[in-house]
């Protein structure tokens, strides 16, 4: 019985913990430090690999993606993203995590997330746009399977 206890108040400690130290959303985030020349030429130096490069390229060596060739529900709401608001869900314009680890490696509450709405879902859809801190933008139509970075 003590062992179950004190498993118990562990994963009590654990959880309280992790509510403790995970910010909630709309809590102020750290702002991130600014990428060195380096990086930004090394990122510049990668050839392009995407599926339509824009007139920009991508800089995240991720697939790229054409704002012309968005679907044109991702149009309103980069439109909704450029004016800060308002969106059509209450998700919208939340830390998006990458857990998937598909988007380039930054820390916690970088990226914000946007729901592009797909006609004929009565929820949200699988289609996203993530937002990085220093403006870089992806898109994605299989709920974070893949991310192309949105250029030009």
């Amino acid at each position: 019985m003590t062992n179950v206890r004190s498993l118990v108040v562990a994963a009590l400690l654990l959880v309280a913990a992790g509510l403790y130290l995970w910010p909630a959303p709309g809590d102020a985030q750290p702002t991130p430090p600014a990428a060195s020349t380096t990086e930004n030429t090394a990122a510049a130096d990668r050839p392009n690999s995407g599926d339509t490069a824009g007139p920009s390229g991508g800089i995240s060596g991720l697939p790229t993606i054409a704002v012309a060739d968005l679907p044109p529900e991702a149009l309103d709401t980069l439109d909704a993203i450029a004016a800060g608001g308002p969106y059509d869900f209450a998700k919208d314009d939340s830390i998006f995590q990458n857990r998937e680890g598909i988007l380039p490696d930054r820390e916690h509450g970088y990226y914000r997330e946007y729901t592009v709405v797909t006609p004929g879902e009565d929820e949200r859809g699988a289609r996203r746009i993530v937002s990085g801190a220093d403006g870089e933008q992806y898109y994605t139509d299989d709920h974070y399977g893949s991310f192309s970075e949105i250029v030009g």
